[in-house]
């Protein structure tokens, strides 16, 4: 049987851009839209509304720190997700270490996680790069690499012994659901879902629904014994990356773990819809990742900005060292004041042991007058609450300069 030419004569005869599947012991399989582009025009235009501002703003003043920030975000996210105990800081901490040092699994889960969004990246900044299964088999290598499970194989798709069933969900996220068992049924639909992924790319379908689209599909196919949520985000991600949208793309890993419970859901939702029949099943997926590529990069957009600000603001405060306006004093109390990344109790500045020695042998009139500077300046602003803030940004409740601190 000619497989690949049932396939294209079934894509001809189907609505556009369906795609039904006969398997072996699976039976049909359907890919399909199921979204409604013309519902999602607003969701998908202001998406686009937002990437153009956010690409259009000095984002190359900002880039290193606003990526490396964005990767342990993303990372710790994914990872999170599929029961990782990393915290924010100590994932990291782990991304410091040389792949040799990972001493604990946690540790390699991360670093195998940043070795995969290097692959995806780097494929995604290829020209003409176009997603196929020797991709998905490199990021599922990658991801579970040296990582302890008793069926997993990095790379190579499931196929199940009778006596061994793979579920995915549970009751508290829309039931369980019994994806492909048969190993030559998982590869026949992972070749069909890259080659549904293809016609609808050649035929104008906006990466904003195909990335979700294929993301989806993948999670109910599930062909890897481990690590498929993984996969699934990274496939997603870069597929936004390679169509030009920057950061955002992995950054939405953040979005799902703070949605989580929406996230799991929805699988089921729209495969239920789809068995059901009912009109744009997968409208419901789509549009929660709308939202969700939206808002992260408006976060992305205003932690840039704030990024620049404190760029302008350091270099604010070392010229008016330069032209004298501030003396040394008051120049180390602002950069300590940055160093620590928050706005600072004056009690907790006055007990710290460097301003102690800043006013060693000055009076508190000195003092006074220092800080006074500063504030006259908005170097500094004082709240009511009598915390100090950097200059870049002035809380709602700044203390007038009238009374004294």
């Amino acid at each position: 049987m000619d497989i690949l030419a049932d396939i294209y004569r079934d894509m001809t005869t189907l609505p556009q851009g369906t795609l039904r599947i006969e398997t072996q012991r699976f039976g049909s399989f359907i890919f399909q839209m199921g979204a409604d582009q013309a519902a999602l025009a607003v969701a998908l235009q202001r998406v686009e509304d937002a990437h153009e501002r956010f690409v259009a703003s000095p984002l190359a003043q900002v880039a290193n720190q606003l990526e490396r920030e964005v990767v342990v975000s993303s990372i710790f996210g994914t990872n999170t997700i599929e029961g990782g105990t990393l915290s924010e800081e100590e994932t990291a901490a782990a991304l410091q270490l040389d792949p040799a040092q990972a001493q604990e699994i946690e540790q390699r889960r991360a670093l195998n996680l940043k070795a995969a969004y290097d692959q995806a990246q780097q494929a995604a900044n290829t020209p003409g790069w176009r997603l196929d299964l020797g991709f998905i088999r490199e990021i599922h290598a990658a991801i579970t690499r040296e990582l302890p499970h008793p069926h997993n194989q990095p790379g190579v798709f499931r196929d199940n012994p009778k006596n061994l069933v793979t579920y995915v969900g549970d009751e508290n996220h829309g039931g369980r659901y019994k994806p492909p068992q048969f190993g030559e049924d998982v590869s026949l639909l992972m070749q069909s879902l890259v080659d549904w992924h293809r016609q609808l790319e050649d035929d104008g379908v906006p990466v904003l629904i195909r990335a979700p689209l294929v993301h989806l599909y993948y999670e109910l196919i599930h062909p890897f014994w481990d690590g498929n949520g993984r996969v699934g985000r990274v496939i997603e991600a870069t597929l936004l990356q390679a169509a030009g949208y920057r950061y955002a793309p992995f950054a939405l890993a953040r979005y799902y773990l703070e949605n989580i419970d929406a996230y799991f859901t929805l699988f089921n939702t729209c495969r239920k819809a789809a068995e059901k029949k009912q009109d744009a099943p997968n409208q419901a997926f789509v549009a929660f990742h709308l939202d969700g590529l939206r808002q992260t990069i408006n976060t992305l957009h205003d932690r840039a900005n704030r990024l620049i600000a404190v760029l302008l603001y350091e270099s604010q405060i070392r010229r008016a060292l330069d032209e004298k306006r501030i003396n040394a004093r008051q120049y180390t109390i602002v950069s300590q004041l940055l160093d620590k990344g928050r706005p600072l109790p004056l009690e907790e500045i006055r007990q710290a042991p460097w301003y102690g020695s800043l006013y060693l042998k000055r009076n508190d009139k000195t003092r006074q007058r220092d800080m006074r500077g500063l504030r006259e300046m908005e170097l500094v602003y004082l709240d009511n609450e009598n915390r100090l803030w950097p200059g870049f940004f002035r809380p709602g409740n700044v203390k007038p300069l009238g009374k004294k601190e």
